[in-house]
């Protein structure tokens, strides 16, 4: 199974190359410049020469923040980039997989969201990305979109990362407890999304194996509670013991809105493809250990 993947620096996408040998698939990944979703002419040609059984659209803008005032960019990557992917897809009778996000939610229910709840982004983030969702859907039936939440690995930009290097620098540190999701591991991503790449090969006239499904592992956290569990992990490892202090969304303003509650229901996911993520925990610890390695290894004369 030939799987071409956009974008090669983002946490899934560098997950999947790490993973795809093991899931006995190959993995090209398509980046800078000759696939650029800001550069639509470049899409079709450059995913039709990397010969495709299925693509896996994981690049995308993501810098939440930046988003609010980059509106129009955020856009031309993550709504007309998505749908350039999939009319491309469409082209070559492949299958397309959309990496979307647990933002296209308001964050106001208290129970996980289900696939069939009502989207309502509170972000310009969040809006690009439900409309990157729409445009893959106009595109071509023959989609899967996977919305994913609180993504970290022991690569890229994230939350496990930075509170590793800030607890280098400091003794307590003040992290929101008013948000809740569900910490998933890029690695763990990448292993379902592999899985539902082979469903959906193997499945080309199965419409149940399509759609929307939700894609987070399971267990749930606040902010201030994963920031705890990163801190005790580094802890066992030897690390000195960082006291976390529990502060309100509105103690540390940002300029885009964070849903308040960014829980996923993996439910249909299990059902329908027989994929389910691991507990939040475990993967954490695993990533953890990585990183404190890598690290021990670098600082290593």
């Amino acid at each position: 199974m030939r799987v071409v993947v956009t974008g090669r620096e983002g946490q899934v996408a560098r997950a999947l190359a790490e993973r795809a040998a093991s899931a006995g698939a190959t993995l090209i990944a398509l980046g800078r410049p000759e696939l650029d979703l800001e550069r639509p002419q470049s899409i079709a040609p450059a995913l039709a020469a990397a010969r495709p059984d299925i693509i896996v659209n994981a690049a995308a803008y993501t810098a939440v923040d930046h988003a609010e005032s980059e509106e129009a960019q955020a856009f031309a990557v993550n709504a007309t980039g998505a749908g350039a992917v999939a009319a491309a897809a469409r082209a070559l009778g492949v299958p397309v997989i959309q990496i979307s996000t647990d933002y296209v939610f308001d964050g106001s229910s208290l129970l996980p969201y289900r696939e069939e709840d009502a989207t309502g982004p509170v972000s310009a983030y969040g809006r690009s990305k439900l409309a990157g969702e729409q445009a893959v859907a106009a595109e071509t039936p023959d989609h899967a979109i996977l919305r994913t939440a609180w993504v970290y690995a022991p690569f890229g930009k994230n939350f496990v990362r930075t509170m590793l290097r800030l607890g280098e620098e400091r003794s307590e540190i003040a992290v929101v407890g008013d948000q809740i999701g569900c910490p998933s591991s890029a690695l763990d991503i990448a292993d379902a999304v592999l899985s539902v790449a082979r469903n959906l090969v193997a499945g080309p006239g199965d419409p149940a194996l399509r759609g929307v499904f939700h894609m987070a592992a399971q267990g749930e956290a606040d902010w201030a509670s994963f920031a705890e569990a990163i801190f005790a992990e580094a802890a066992a490892h030897g690390r000195a013991p960082i006291a976390v202090r529990r502060i309100a969304t509105s103690d540390y303003p940002t300029p885009a809105r964070r849903p308040a509650n960014s829980q996923l229901d993996g439910t249909k996911l299990a059902a329908v493809h027989g994929v389910r993520l691991p507990p939040w925990r475990g993967s954490l610890a695993a990533c953890v250990a990585r990183l404190l390695q890598q690290e021990a290894l670098e600082q290593k004369p």
